[in-house]
């Protein structure tokens, strides 16, 4: 009889995944709740003071969270707070951001469609304020905002905050 031995190939431990490695993951998901909020916050406010629609609010809700998510994943997501590289971190970080607002938008509104037409809609009201809320508009929002948490979380990490050499060949062309 043989004696047949599995042999397994372990990653050492000191070794993380470049992309999902969890103090990153963490932080930038609690970065990321925060701008979340700010969202939902301004959002709720829009429709609120200029009586924009769930649709109309996503994009300025969305443009308005921009610099706390910039200031918060630079300086508590990624260890990039001493980078030197602001300037050009926020370049990049605008144009994930661009893309993920789309993301946002896009999932947002097709989940909200999905609602509209095969569920029933449903309200709560705020205890002590009066204000009534959409749930349904509240989790289409929290949809998009999912797909965009990882689109961005991707893309901050893999090009936002890391040299890529993309952002001197931008400033190349625009010379």
């Amino acid at each position: 009889m043989q004696n047949h031995k599995l042999i397994f190939n372990t990653v050492s431990e000191g070794k993380k995944s470049e992309i999902f490695n969890s103090k990153d993951l963490i932080a930038y998901f609690l970065v990321a709740g925060t701008g979340a909020a700010v969202q939902l916050l301004c959002s709720s406010l829009f429709q609120d003071w200029f009586g924009l629609t769930f649709q109309e609010s996503i994009m300025p809700a969305y443009a308005a969270s921009f610099i706390v998510g910039f200031a918060l994943t630079k300086l508590f997501a990624f260890d990039a707070r001493k980078t030197n590289q602001t300037r050009r971190e926020m370049v990049k970080f605008l144009m994930v951001a661009v893309f993920s607002g789309f993301v946002t938008y896009i999932f947002s509104n097709a989940a909200y469609y999905i609602s509209n037409n095969y569920f029933e809609e449903h309200e709560f009201l705020l205890p002590n304020s009066g204000k009534s809320v959409n749930v349904n508009e509240m989790v289409c929002y929290t949809v998009g905002m999912g797909f965009s948490f990882i689109s961005n979380y991707i893309l901050h990490k893999t090009f936002t905050f890391k040299s890529t050499g993309f952002y001197n060949r931008l400033k190349v062309l625009i010379r």
